[in-house]
């Protein structure tokens, strides 16, 4: 998922977070809504933003759904612009987006 920090907020790409669908896959509907219960703002025409407090959480939270082997590495990992400083509370669930 496409993110960036600016002033102690995460933001992640609204085009990236996991769409809820009813009667959809059960981990993906509640992978949407851990990730909606802790978000600070979450409107689907808007990156969902995330502040420092419960970056710790959202790190857990993204660990552990990617451990559940049901959703997609792209999925349950953080892609900042290449070059980013990445928090060390976000590092084991991010990388960086590599120039075409």
């Amino acid at each position: 998922m496409r993110a960036k920090i600016d002033t102690d907020v995460l933001f992640i790409s609204c085009e990236d977070v996991p769409p809820f669908k009813k009667g959809g896959s059960v981990v993906r509907n509640s992978y949407f809504w851990a990730l909606r219960s802790i978000a600070a703002q979450s409107r689907r025409d808007r990156d969902w933003e995330y502040e420092a407090e419960v970056w710790l959480a959202l790190q857990r939270m993204l660990i552990s759904f990617s451990e559940s082997g049901y959703l997609y590495l792209r999925e349950t990992i953080l892609e900042f612009p290449d070059g980013t400083e990445i928090p060390s509370t976000l590092r084991s669930i991010s990388t960086w987006l590599t120039p075409d």
